[in-house]
């Protein structure tokens, strides 16, 4: 087995064999770094969701919101800019795409928090038409939600009033004050009012990406263990293929 596993064809196998393992062992700590942070997120979701609110200026600053923080619930008190709604489009809810409704919060305190009231959908004439969407209540408002991060800009040129996602910069060029660093997830308001349709609770799973590196890394002992099979079968065929000597029988005396 040595001798032929030094040979030029075996060693181009175990260096396929190598590269073919380094490759699982990527692809397995991919899928394990994405089920990490798919746990993280859960583990936040499950911890903060249903605490108890505190003030919004507790966890937000003008700064952007760190990770951890994400899914704290709060309260806010202030009045809604209601002349600077804003429509983030394309978003979907129960399979269907609509938009969802932005409304900044001037706070006590002159900071100014974005306030997603829910999801509308799109207008029956068409998507470029801008739908109709529930007033936000009049004067002092108290709105209790989960803190979210801002988007990623996607680069898109949208209408006054429109966004393509639910970025802060972007918001910021449309909206008069200071924003806070993060958004907020509505729950529920004080006064109640006709609002639109409150958001898809989060998910929590974790998706099948533990098994999915699970797989990977077992694909590698796996490959080895085939190849060295392979080895030794075609090592043993080479050796019965071998011609054995023939006895030359030795006539003496007393054959005779």
């Amino acid at each position: 087995m040595l001798r032929l596993a030094v040979t030029p064809r075996w060693l181009g196998w175990f260096a396929l064999a190598l590269a073919a393992s380094i490759a699982c062992v990527w692809l397995g700590q991919w899928q394990w770094g994405k089920y990490e942070d798919k746990s993280a997120r859960a583990d936040r979701i499950e911890t903060h969701y249903a605490a108890a609110p505190i003030p919004v200026t507790q966890v937000l600053t003008d700064e952007p919101v760190p990770l951890q923080d994400e899914w704290i619930r709060v309260t806010a008190t202030g009045q809604y800019l209601t002349d600077e709604q804003l429509l983030v489009r394309n978003r979907p809810l129960d399979g269907t795409y609509g938009y969802e409704v932005l409304v900044p919060l001037r706070l006590e305190g002159g900071q100014v928090l974005i306030v997603d009231r829910g999801w509308v959908p799109n207008s029956p004439k068409g998507a470029d038409i801008a739908p109709e969407v529930p007033a936000a209540p009049e004067g002092e408002v108290t709105a209790t939600g989960w803190v979210r991060l801002g988007e990623k800009d996607l680069g898109r040129d949208m209408q006054p009033g429109q966004l393509a996602s639910i970025n802060l910069s972007a918001a910021d060029a449309q909206i008069d004050g200071d924003l806070l660093g993060g958004y907020l997830s509505l729950q529920s308001e004080d006064p109640q009012v006709p609002r639109p349709e409150p958001l898809e609770v989060p998910d929590t799973g974790t998706g099948p990406h533990l098994a999915y590196a699970i797989q990977w890394w077992l694909v590698i002992p796996a490959f080895w263990a085939f190849l060295v099979i392979a080895l030794r079968r075609e090592a043993l065929e080479g050796t019965e293929r071998v011609p054995r000597p023939k006895k030359v029988r030795i006539w003496d005396e007393e054959d005779g």
